[in-house]
């Protein structure tokens, strides 16, 4: 089935008042997606040289797995363990052949989730609907990958990382981790943030619409703009810094505002602090 098609089906589905019109077809476009999502052959956003920082939002995507929600009910699910959740998103459950690892300890992966061969899935930790998750990609323990978010080719997703999802509004950009990023552990990547190949993101950086980024290698100010996420550049390594508020009380009490900071784009050095991930896959 082509991808025109099947976006001509959720759209349709996704109307208002249809869900009663066809229950049985809304079902069937919805289940089809879902299977496409978890194949990896479908996706939220996916890379376009053509758009805006190279990336591509299928917002009839995101509105079939809100349509899932929709006209989902609640099901009791699990053997070990019991869930009760809605059945258009039971647990996904992996087989030797597909070759990801997923080691013992309370970890989930809920259906219409792409996992590629070869990542490594630490316990606990949880993978919403929507997330693409690209080959070596290692997600460690207490993490969470949220809905539609876009994983690249040799992450490392480090222990109580957070990297956010977005449904709606249908038409924004979900987070994406490009090719090869570090995420350090405790950080929070959040609201469509857009991180480019191979930077590096320090243990406790938090990064959002809101928050400006300060680069003191170019001399530069990173923003999210009404069209555009904020952008991490390519081998940009972010820290958690501070900077100094110069008003009222807060200049007396010499406080001061938590802030993402670029020290440095990766080099040889950086390359050398990095060679464990290769040892952990």
């Amino acid at each position: 089935m082509s991808h025109a098609s099947l976006a001509s089906r959720i759209e349709s589905a996704f109307e208002p008042g249809t869900q009663t019109a066809d229950s049985a077809e809304i079902e069937a476009a919805f289940f089809d997606l879902r299977d496409a999502l978890s194949r990896g052959t479908v996706r939220a956003a996916e890379p376009d040289a053509s758009h805006p920082q190279g990336w591509r939002v299928n917002a009839w995507v995101k509105r079939g797995i809100l349509l899932g929600f929709r006209i989902g009910h609640l099901v009791e699910t699990g053997e070990d363990f019991s869930f009760i959740d809605k059945h258009t998103y039971p647990v996904q459950r992996f087989t030797v052949d597909e070759k990801v690892r997923i080691v013992p300890g309370g970890s989930s992966v809920r259906a219409g989730a792409y996992l590629a061969a070869g990542v490594v899935c630490m316990p606990p930790m949880y993978v919403n609907v929507g997330a693409y998750v690209d080959a070596g990609t290692m997600i460690d323990s207490h993490a969470l990958v949220g809905s539609c978010a876009q994983i690249g080719r040799n992450v490392h997703i480090s222990a109580a990382a957070q990297i956010g999802g977005v449904l709606e509004p249908v038409n924004a950009s979900p987070v994406i981790l490009e090719d090869d990023v570090l995420v350090g552990g405790n950080c929070g990547v959040y609201e469509g943030t857009l991180v480019q190949k191979r930077a590096v993101l320090g243990a406790g950086v938090i990064l959002t619409r809101s928050t400006p980024v300060y680069d003191i290698v170019r001399g530069e100010i990173l923003r999210a703009t009404d069209n555009c996420p904020l952008v991490i550049p390519e081998d940009a390594v972010v820290v958690a810094g501070a900077r100094a508020i110069t008003r009222g009380k807060a200049t007396e009490w010499g406080l001061s505002l938590y802030t993402p900071v670029i020290v440095k784009y990766r080099d040889e050095k950086t390359e050398l602090s990095l060679e464990l991930e290769d040892l952990l896959r």
